[in-house]
């Protein structure tokens, strides 16, 4: 790998051969050396989830000028665990994940397996960025995202992020109106099952739900941002103590 160039990680969890991760890389092409090392099938929903029964396999399976693409057993993390400990001879200058098919604004960033390698570029102290498109279709339209996911790779590479922090980067369908800087939308996922039977006539439950908003009215958070046509980032932290309870729970007598 030239030194002399930035090197850009790709990953996701829809898998390697998904629309969103093969626009993503189309998009970095020309900002700098690119490895992609992705799931070799879909790994959805699996948030920072790391593999530690079974052996992790990885394997070349395309490589250009520019680009080399590896394909793994394992998990969104697995991928960047794997690539930054054993695949890339420098750490990266930009880690950048998805994009993603559907949303991961508001609660769902706990449960994202493209946020969760975000996550986890930024532990590594690797300058990372999580994109989806709110669009679960395999064949959805990716331009948008594209064009908001170079803008901001090429600003990340100019001013890098603040330690322990990355960014989640939420694009909404069809012609957006402009980037809003925004905050996790507060909220959780209700009606999360839909209860079948089986051919036998046994009890099975299909994830389903729907976001259930608790401030609709606040124009600086993620959802309503998305609402009204805007793409939104959050910047995400690592950190998660909540420094603000810490002197109340000291005062506890445990």
């Amino acid at each position: 790998m030239s030194n002399s160039k930035p090197l850009i990680l790709i990953t996701n969890d829809d898998g390697y051969h998904a629309k969103g991760i093969v626009s993503l890389t189309e998009a970095m092409k020309g900002l700098g050396e690119i490895v992609v090392f992705a799931p070799d099938s879909p790994r959805s929903g699996m948030s920072n989830a790391i593999s530690t029964s079974n052996p992790l396999r990885a394997r070349l399976i395309h490589q250009e000028e520019g680009l080399t693409l590896y394909i793994c057993n394992g998990t969104p993390v697995d991928c960047v665990k794997l690539a930054l400990n054993e695949f890339v001879d420098r750490k990266p200058d930009l880690l950048v994940s998805g994009i993603n098919h559907g949303s991961n604004a508001g609660i769902s960033v706990l449960y994202s397996g493209t946020m969760g390698a975000a996550i986890e570029g930024c532990v590594f102290e690797v300058p990372s960025i999580g994109f989806s498109l709110c669009d679960f279709m395999p064949d959805a339209d990716f331009t948008a995202t594209t064009e908001v996911a170079r803008s901001l790779a090429i600003k990340v590479l100019e001013e890098g992020l603040p330690k322990g922090v990355c960014l989640n980067v939420n694009v909404p369908v069809g012609k957006i109106k402009g980037v809003k800087v925004t905050t996790q939308t507060q909220g959780k996922w209700v009606n999360e099952y839909h209860r079948s039977k089986d051919g036998a006539g046994r009890d099975v439950f299909w994830m389903t739900g729907n976001f259930e908003n608790w401030e609709e009215e606040n124009e600086n958070n993620d959802e309503w941002a998305l609402a009204n046509g805007y793409a939104a980032i959050v910047p995400v932290k690592i950190d998660m103590t909540a420094y603000d309870f810490v002197p109340e729970l000291q005062k506890w007598e445990i």
